[in-house]
Order: structure tokens, then sequence, then C-alpha cells
């Protein structure tokens, strides 16, 4: 994402979000059932929450992985580490791992090392990381920045027509 001109933006609402984790754990609630969810933290954990509520799995752990910048020193940005695994979750089978977002992959592919068995589901999905989950409920292009509830401050927007009066 690069070339900032062609970039598209997603602004996704909190009403948004809940009714799109809701459609993905009508999409999970026969693939159970579940030994427990592993939320990717951070951005899985509110999808986590409700799909946890909604397939009444009361066994939550979570794994954090840290990624570097993408326009930062390139070879760093390839890097990603576990921070945290999960706990007790073996080969991954018989547990769901949920994220917000697939975007390049790069989080799911660590994911899959560590826990193959796993079930990888996600709100959004765009092309390059959609091969590596198993379920997700929107596709979103490769181009496209989302922005969820929980990055965005409520502010006063101008006006379009003044927004035009500088030109």
């Amino acid at each position: 994402m690069t070339n900032t001109s062609t970039q598209k933006y997603f602004p996704v609402s909190w009403d948004e979000l809940h009714r799109n984790s809701r459609a993905l754990a009508w999409r999970l609630v026969d693939q159970g059932p579940w030994k427990g969810l592993i939320a990717i933290t951070r951005g899985g954990m509110v999808p986590a929450a409700i799909i946890a509520r909604e397939l009444e799995i009361r066994v939550i752990e979570t794994i954090s992985i840290a990624g570097y910048d993408k326009d930062e020193d390139p070879q760093r940005a390839a890097m990603a580490k576990i921070i945290k695994p999960p706990a007790n979750t073996g080969d991954g089978e018989g547990w769901l791992v949920i994220d917000d977002l697939v975007d390049t992959g790069r989080t799911a592919e660590i994911v899959r090392k560590l826990m193959p068995r796993a079930h990888l589901a996600s709100v959004y999905a765009k092309p390059l990381g959609k091969p590596l989950v198993d379920t997700f409920v929107t596709e979103v292009s490769q181009d496209t920045w989302i922005y969820f509830p929980w990055d965005v401050d409520l502010q006063f927007a101008q006006p379009i027509a003044n927004q035009h009066k500088d030109r």
C-alpha cells in the first residue's frame, strides 16, 4: 500500500463490526464443537468476545504477535514474533482462532506454523491473506485500509462545500 493516491478507505462502525462478527459466528456454529477460542491480539479481541458469546465458548486464550510496520526498515518489516503464545493448545486441533482482519497473511502464517490444525477465522479478508483463513465474512481489496472503530475518534467534519472553498 505504498501509493496513497489509489488507497481506498473502509470505515467500520461498532454496529457493523458487531453484525459482521455475528455473521462469522453463524458460519462457524456447525463446525464445532470447539475446545476453546484463541483471540489474536489486539484486533481479534473484540470479534472474539462476540463470537465466544454467540457460540457459548467459555475457554478463551490469546496469542500476541508483534510485527513491524512495512514503512520501517525493510528487513525488520518481514520479521514478526510471538510475544505470548496461547496456553495448552497443542497443534490447535479443536481450537478456533479469531482475528479482525487477514491482510498480507504474515500473522496467519505464524499462527498456522504454531497450530496447524486450528480453525482460523477472520471477519475481514484481503486477497493476499484469504488463502490462509478457513472462514471469513467480508473480502476487501488489498489496497483498502480498514478503519476499525477503536482506531477512530469522533470529531467535527467540515461540510463538503467548505472543503472546496480552499481550492
